[in-house]
């Protein structure tokens, strides 16, 4: 059986594909027993090394670094979104003298790493004068500034996707620029680079962990410290596995997250699609 697209494969492919499978997953679980051994081997899963953890001062710090960690990114991807959306719709304008302007910034922050940024907004600035800066401030202006320029390309790049003749007909009907982008454009673009945005807010989220350079206490800053404790046999591979496990499912908490809203306004979009016509109509009606 034959397709445009795709060749079922015969007996000769589907015994190769199943060795080639079995040889991976063989190699895979050599991998992970290897690592097992020598962990085991180090003394990496003694109680010992796990005994700081157990603490309730221990644990009381983990859930504040946890809540910092959630804060910074909280703030620093509502910022994000609402910068890249102001970058988008200047890059878009008509005009030079707003076009210009925010095509420079857009590609003079992507150019710049995020921790180069926090370096600067934390140590460069307070010797000009400039005392406020906080370490929360240092990351959350950081990571705004790069992930809103890496948004609004994203946001600029949706739009560009989108068929013209939706741009022409709502011209054609009397909506003005300002109408056409808000009621027509972005809805649409954000819905079609939603998986996009998804992760970039997770570079968010992970992006956080550069503030242990600034002294901010998030996540990593802790696995650092309690790794480096003498004398609990500097547990930097328990650490590294708790903290590591406590990103992971920050990440997958936040992608989970990211679709049920993204499921959600398909399903409230279909089932007010009729509305959404209706008030278009009124709006072009009373432009």
């Amino acid at each position: 059986m034959t397709n445009v697209l795709y060749d079922v494969p015969g007996p000769r492919a589907i015994l190769r594909n199943r060795i080639l499978g079995a040889i991976t997953i063989a190699l895979v679980a050599a991998g992970i027993t290897f690592v097992v051994y020598r962990l085991a081997d180090t003394g990496q899963f003694s109680a010992a090394k796990w005994r700081v953890f157990t603490f309730p001062l221990v644990q009381q710090n983990i859930g504040l670094a946890i809540l910092a960690t959630l804060s910074a990114f909280a703030v620093a991807a509502v910022a994000s979104l609402l910068l890249g959306l102001v970058l988008s719709i200047g890059r878009l304008s008509d005009h030079a003298w707003l076009r210009v302007p925010c095509t420079v910034f857009i590609e003079l922050f992507r150019a710049v790493p995020v921790l180069i940024l926090m370096m600067i907004m934390y140590y460069g600035l307070p010797p000009l004068g400039v005392t406020f800066v906080t370490p929360f401030v240092a990351v959350v202006t950081g990571l705004t500034l790069y992930n809103g320029s890496v948004l609004a390309e994203v946001f600029r790049a949706g739009i560009e996707s989108l068929p013209t003749g939706q741009r022409e007909a709502a011209y054609a009907i009397g909506l003005r620029k300002s109408a056409v982008m808000s009621l027509i454009l972005f809805p649409q673009a954000i819905r079609a680079m939603m998986p996009v945005i998804i992760s970039q807010l997770v570079v968010v989220l992970k992006d956080t962990a550069l503030g242990f350079i600034v002294t901010f206490h998030e996540l990593l800053y802790l696995a650092k410290f309690y790794g480096a404790q003498f004398t609990y046999g500097s547990p930097i591979i328990p650490a590294t596995i708790v903290f590591g496990t406590i990103y992971v499912l920050l990440c997958l908490a936040l992608s989970g997250v990211a679709k049920w809203v993204e499921v959600r306004s398909r399903r409230s979009r279909r089932g007010a699609r009729p509305a959404n016509v209706a008030e278009t109509e009124l709006a072009a009606s009373k432009i």
